[in-house]
């Protein structure tokens, strides 16, 4: 788990430095994700699920208000 998070830290300084606009929160760090999908590769897992669901719910309200500047 902590070489994800450090894997997504690391971009994260990139996007300060070139002076991006990336979308901070919520992280979304899901623990044994292999174990959290059927055998058709479908998310079963219903916290990694809200989790997601968060996350697109903020990118979108992310991007109407870039989209206004």
């Amino acid at each position: 788990m902590a070489s994800s998070a450090r894997a997504q830290y690391d971009p994260g300084c990139t996007c300060v430095f070139l002076d991006m606009h990336p979308l901070n929160k919520p992280e979304v760090l899901i623990g044994q994700a292999q174990s959290k999908f059927d055998t058709d590769g479908n998310l079963t897992d219903e916290v990694a699920r809200n989790l997601i669901g968060d996350l697109m719910a903020n990118l979108a309200a992310w991007a109407r208000r870039i989209g206004k500047t």
